[in-house]
């Protein structure tokens, strides 16, 4: 039998007391691998749903996602986890084809080019890439061809890279608008290392940006065919309630509406403070404060340096994170059966308030089922140092504008009578990983946090946007603070 399934470590995981604040993604997945091999496991959230990104609404009786509405395969770390809970069946594939763009000067709107890597093409005269950057732009592009291997070094900025190689036109109209979408960010702090791994190194031996783009696509089709990103049947709140079923079939102690407002050492353990319950009464509160052998903290970046940073000397400053608005429409618009923009539209910046649009039941067949033929489209507003055109906005000006936004994306005139329904989210989006610095910077945190003994963070700050980020990072975060409460 070995030391991980032990009665000695059952006996010893009995004794630890792991508090987990905060209840999204990462700190589920955290709480779950702390629990799965029998400590006694405590989990806070401050707000009165669990999923922090995840968000389920309803509108129209429809069940929609306000927040993440889809996983990327890469890893595969999201879709064992997916299988692990059961949810094997409820696996879809996104439909409806590729995305559109709009706002390209001089042109109508077109689709995406296929075989792109993040919107570079691997041939500037394809159809599809010329419509969009024209002959100027194709003949400039062609260039990267004939330029010498020995010009070629290491970029580290994509879009720099891109605009040294290709030329402008291919920059800011087909990889702008695909890093804003993605990363909400501009291609320029976008690290090639990090959002093309390969992408140098390929450049180097091909001796082309274009070839080695082909040579990346070709490699990347071969090792892993199928969808990109996968969705639930209901939407990603399944996977939320999957994960609390899970962790209640556990014995963790699930505590909404409980906001820790202080971590505090006591020997080699922690007192966990939690705000009184009712604020109209503040003696009635929880136990508090909670006493525990280990501590993950897995809430937003802000939240989470209020708590952490008297025990983490050298924690650095914060860095810059877009907040990001998602208004969903639902429409009464025969006239988008047609699905005239596929899947879902992206801007080129600077056309649009609007960064991108989802057409949601296009994209999802389970939603369209659901909406009995009405439209769900969703629009998202802000990015990286552009704060959402609709911040400052009530929310029927809100919707209003989103209303707008989606005829001007969808070539369709709708009007303000097609409008049965209308939900607003509004959420801070951790820095992207693929930024500039990003990867450095997390790697110093994650250093700072690991050198505070039984103290643990989680969650897309330190971890990465995306569950394909979040998931594996929580597993070996909470293996890593196991491991020390357990075996020193």
């Amino acid at each position: 039998m070995t030391r991980e399934h032990s009665p000695e470590l059952a006996a010893r995981a009995a004794q630890q007391h792991v508090v987990v604040v905060g209840g999204g993604i990462g700190g589920l997945v955290a709480a779950r691998e702390c629990a799965k091999v029998g400590m006694r496991v405590t989990l806070l959230e401050a707000s009165e749903a669990l999923g922090g990104s995840i968000r389920t609404a309803e509108l129209g009786g429809i069940a929609i996602d306000a927040g993440a509405e889809s996983f990327a395969t890469r890893g595969g770390h999201v879709r064992a986890l997916v299988d692990e809970l059961g949810l094997a069946d409820a696996v879809v594939s996104p439909q409806g084809g590729g995305a559109w763009l709009s706002g390209i000067p001089g042109a109508p709107d077109a689709p995406l080019p296929k075989g792109s890597l993040l919107g570079i093409p691997a041939n500037p005269f394809q159809d599809d890439v010329r419509r969009i950057i024209g002959w100027r732009g194709a003949w400039r592009a062609y260039v990267d061809r004939l330029r010498p291997p020995l010009t070629i070094g290491h970029e580290r900025s994509l879009g720099k890279l891109v605009s040294s190689r290709m030329g402008d036109r291919v920059r800011d109209r087909l990889v702008a608008p695909v890093t804003a979408g993605v990363y909400s960010a501009d291609p320029d702090d976008v690290d090639t290392d990090v959002a093309t791994p390969g992408l140098n190194a390929a450049l180097t031996r091909i001796g082309s940006l274009t070839g080695a783009v082909g040579l990346l696509a070709a490699e990347r089709k071969g090792k892993a065919p199928g969808a990109a990103v996968l969705g639930l049947v209901g939407g990603m709140g399944r996977l939320v309630e999957a994960l609390r079923v899970d962790l209640v079939a556990y014995g963790v102690d699930i505590r909404t509406g409980a906001r820790v407002t202080r971590l505090a050492r006591e020997g080699e353990n922690w007192a966990v403070e939690i705000a009184p319950l009712s604020q109209e009464n503040p003696d009635v509160i929880a136990e508090t404060p909670l006493r525990a052998s280990g501590v993950i903290v897995a809430t937003a970046e802000p939240s989470a340096r209020e708590l952490i940073d008297a025990h983490v000397p050298g924690l650095g400053d914060a860095g810059d994170a877009p907040e990001i608005e998602i208004v969903t429409l639902l429409l009464d618009a025969p006239e988008l059966d047609a699905a005239p923009r596929g899947s879902g539209v992206l801007t080129v910046p600077g056309s649009h308030t609007a960064k991108a649009l989802t057409h949601s039941t296009v994209k999802w067949g389970w939603l369209r089922d659901a909406a009995r033929g009405r439209h769900l489209v969703r629009l998202s507003f802000g990015s990286q140092g552009e704060p959402a055109a609709t911040a400052a906005l009530d929310d029927d000006a809100a919707s209003a504008l989103a209303l707008s936004e989606a005829s001007a994306l969808l070539g369709i005139a709708l009007r303000p009578p097609q409008l049965l329904a209308a939900h607003r989210a509004r959420y801070v989006q951790a820095q992207p990983t693929s930024l500039i610095g990003a990867t450095e910077r997390r790697a110093a945190i994650r250093a700072a946090v690991t050198a505070s003994p039984g103290l643990g963070v989680v969650g897309a700050w330190v971890a990465g946007t995306g569950l394909a980020q979040v998931v594996p990072d929580a597993v070996a975060e909470a293996d890593r603070l196991r491991a020390s409460l357990l075996w020193g």
